[in-house]
């Protein structure tokens, strides 16, 4: 081979090549990304980076893995259709680090997403002392169990029964099953004990006499469904309200009867909160409480795991512990026999000190984490990796860091790719940008209006390249000559939630107040845990929105049912007939739009529907019209063109043009009230979220890190919404780290000075001005920097 054609093979295998790529909102980009460098991707949000780097080349990467494997075990994976792109070339194994929540299982904590816990319980297995028994005695997933019975089996031809007895001891507290928390029922509001069965008596949602569980309940002869509650034995009150599932035979039909309360708790109990329909969740807050359980005292362990213990500390001491702590305690352990456990270990514990991380606990619900913590929870399996040309693939991991944590970050990411990795990292924040070998922005808007780069090139030329992203690159926001007046003040006394120390503050309203402070400081645990809830508040967290591909801005907001309404009224007809999840659905395609065929291990297929070509309706349907559009074109316009139709004329919605101009207001005119909510970005969801409890009559909002997923435009149009709700008399307060809305703070609240046990203390009160002159904190000092006093 001639030296030229050796230097164009090594070049081609220089670089991932996209040629033609179509993924959501992608107008055939082509594009060549280097390999081996930290390449940045930017633009505004919902211009088209996630759909470019998870879309299509963290997602065909993934893909190509998969099919390694045998068709049996691709059965039980994931499956993943292949990106609409033309060419992909040069991929290599992607590890994809993103913002998605770690599960909320009840019984998932740190330690066991991190595998630090199944260390961490072999190491008490070998050195506990008094000896309990295998990893699974220091288990809270695991009950203790023991058996015994006759065993039938075939030996030399002969049928022989023999007696066995079989025990597992596991390290489940036995009251609380391995929750670390009790549940509390109040009967009053379970059931109204005047009434009977049948005068509707039970107040469950979900639970009414008409439907199969009223069939069960009146039907099980375990009590009279025509007697009061109140005149019924203690046998009968038991059965109906703690009754294990028991088989009943009902009009000929096999059933299962099971009580009211072990009923909730598999029906509500044991899903996340945050997936319950609104109706749920409030009968669940109103009629449970959760306390921490007696027996194990929270930590989810029996009194034997607890009772073994190594220098003093047992199991459930050591997982208690701040992470910072135990990787010490684990690093002065010197024991030759588990030598290479403590070393695993204690790497594990120091890559959480490292990250950022060294102020969580392994027993904190992970759940509970914030999106930020999760993908850094998630990065730290990947630190000490001696794998190289991997391609990592990050969604803003700067998410929830102060600008002290970024420096640590980006050494991370440098360091990943020092040691021969390719990095793709999707963001915002220009101290992450400026470290890039590479930048590839992407826009020029958002939705219709992006999918197209704009410049590919090296951050000093962003600058002067004209883009959105780099006319605001070096845009600094500056401290108000002048700051509003508290109306009044929102206190909180006493405040020790997690880390927090007995804190006092007041809380101004009437303006925009902002809580800073490292991560792990103790906002969170100041704003969500001590407000009182008599307070008023509505709260925008970081939450992920559920919704199934049937869901739509439309629906979401609630948008659609005036609309609905509005047809119906228009045509004589019922509103049933205007959603494709109802009568009107297509019967074809049942008002999916598209018909999903699948292919067991191989990627299922969707195609368009040949009976609505994708409308998702009925054709008797659409001859329907209000001002002079049909449901599915109505359904097909952008926010900005429905909030002109819905504003005037013969169309005129008031109660959907409201919810329209929310949308717009928070720049999200470009978003099409049919799109699927699953096609749209974390910072679209988020913003989505925020225009439908803007709604609302509370009169103080609370928002938990609104530039998530914001691009540098998008920050200053956001402050521009902030002080139109102070300005309508509203109180805003943001939990924040950005400095665009620290300097446009009225006051600010700095919490610290360091985190977990080293915060969790009022470090700065004032207004912005002040925190720069005073420059006390390390909040201070980056506002001061960043302002440029």
């Amino acid at each position: 081979m001639s030296t030229r054609q050796q230097q164009s093979t090594t070049t081609r295998h220089d670089l991932i090549r996209v040629r033609g790529a179509r993924v959501n909102n992608l107008k055939d980009v082509s594009i060549e990304i280097p390999k081996r460098r930290l390449t940045v991707f930017t633009g505004v949000s919902g211009s088209g980076k996630s759909s470019l780097v998870f879309g299509t080349i963290a997602a065909e990467s993934q893909r190509l893995i998969n099919e390694t494997y045998s068709a049996f075990l691709q059965g039980f994976m994931p499956t993943l259709a292949r990106p609409d792109v033309d060419v992909l070339e040069g991929l290599t194994t992607a590890i994809i680090v993103n913002q998605e929540r770690i599960g909320a299982d009840p019984r998932s904590t740190v330690g066991t997403a991190t595998d630090a816990n199944a260390m961490l319980r072999i190491l008490f297995s070998r050195l506990g002392r008094p000896h309990i028994g295998s990893p699974q005695a220091f288990s809270f997933n695991v009950a203790s169990i023991s058996g015994a019975g006759a065993v039938t089996m075939e030996r030399a031809g002969q049928t022989v029964k023999e007696r066995r007895t079989f025990s597992i001891t596991g390290g489940m507290c036995p009251r609380c099953e391995g929750r670390g928390s009790v549940t509390d029922f109040d009967l009053s509001a379970l059931y109204d004990d005047t009434k009977s069965l049948n005068e509707g008596a039970i107040s469950v949602p979900g639970y009414s006499m008409d439907g199969w569980s009223g069939r069960i309940y009146r039907g099980c002869g375990f009590f009279d469904p025509d007697k009061p509650i109140r005149k019924y034995t203690k046998k009968e009150l038991q059965d109906l309200l703690y009754k294990e599932p028991t088989k009943v035979k009902i009009e000929g039909i096999n059933l299962t009867y099971t009580g009211l309360i072990p009923s909730i708790q598999k029906s509500m109990l044991s899903k996340d909160v945050e997936a319950m329909q609104p109706h749920v969740r409030a009968f669940v807050e109103r009629v449970v409480t959760f306390t921490a359980c007696p027996e194990c005292d929270g930590t989810r362990l029996s009194e034997a795991a607890r009772s073994s213990k190594i220098k003093g500390i047992s199991i459930a001491d050591a997982c208690a512990m701040q992470i910072s702590d135990l990787a010490t305690w684990v690093g002065d352990l010197t024991e030759p026999s588990v030598a290479p456990l403590l070393t695993s270990l204690h790497h594990t514990l120091t890559s959480f000190v490292e990250i950022g991380l060294g102020y969580l606990s392994l027993a904190r619900p992970s759940g509970t984490l914030s999106g930020g913590e999760a993908q850094r929870v998630k990065m730290i399996r990947h630190l000490g990796s001696a794998l190289t040309d991997v391609t990592y693939v990050f969604d803003e991991p700067t998410i929830g860091l102060h600008p002290h944590d970024i420096q640590r970050m980006n050494n991370l990411l440098l360091r990943l790719r020092d040691k021969g990795n390719t990095v793709l990292v999707v963001e915002h924040k220009p101290e992450t940008i400026v470290i890039a070998d590479h930048v590839v922005d992407i826009g020029p808007g958002a939705g219709t209006s992006g999918g197209t780069i704009c410049y590919e090139g090296t951050v000093d030329d962003l600058r002067t390249s004209g883009t959105v992203t780099g006319q605001h690159f070096d845009d600094r926001a500056t401290l108000k000559k002048t700051v509003r007046t508290p109306t009044s003040t929102l206190e909180i006394r006493g405040a020790d939630a997690n880390n927090l120390r007995n804190v006092d503050v007041d809380i101004p309203l009437g303006v925009l107040c902002v809580i800073t402070g490292v991560a792990g400081s103790g906002k969170s645990s100041l704003i969500h845990g001590s407000v009182p809830p008599s307070a008023g508040v509505t709260s925008v967290d970081q939450g992920a929105i559920r919704g199934s591909r049937r869901s739509n801005p439309a629906t979401y907001t609630g948008m659609l049912e005036p609309i609905r309404k509005a047809f119906a009224k228009a045509n004589g007809v019922k509103p049933a007939l205007f959603s494709a999840n109802s009568e009107g659905a297509c019967p074809t395609c049942n008002g999916n739009g598209v018909i999903y065929t699948d292919l067991a291990m191989m990627a299922g297929v969707a195609t368009p529907c040949e009976e609505c070509e994708g409308k998702r309706f009925q054709a008797a349907v659409l001859e329907y019209h209000l001002g002079g559009r049909d449901i599915s074109q109505v359904l097909a316009m952008s926010v900005t063109e429905a909030e002109q139709f819905f504003g005037a004329g013969e169309a005129r919605i008031p109660a959907a043009h409201a919810i329209l101009q929310r949308l717009a207001d928070v720049g999200l005119g470009y978003l099409s009230l049919g799109q699927p909510l699953t096609t749209l970005s974390g910072g679209e969801r988020q913003r989505l979220k925020l225009a439908t409890h803007m709604g609302g009559n509370g009169g103080i909002y609370v928002l938990d890190e609104p530039t998530t997923g914001l691009h540098l435009a998008d920050v200053e149009q956001l402050l521009a919404l902030l002080d139109r709700l102070v300005d309508s008399g509203k109180s805003v307060i943001v939990i924040e780290h950005h400095q665009a809305v620290m300097a446009h703070a009225d006051w600010i609240i700095d919490l610290g000075p360091g985190a977990g046990h080293d915060g969790g203390q009022i470090v700065f009160e004032g207004t912005p001005a002040d925190l720069v002159a005073a420059r006390s904190t390390l909040t201070g000092e980056h506002l001061a920097a960043y302002v440029g006093s």
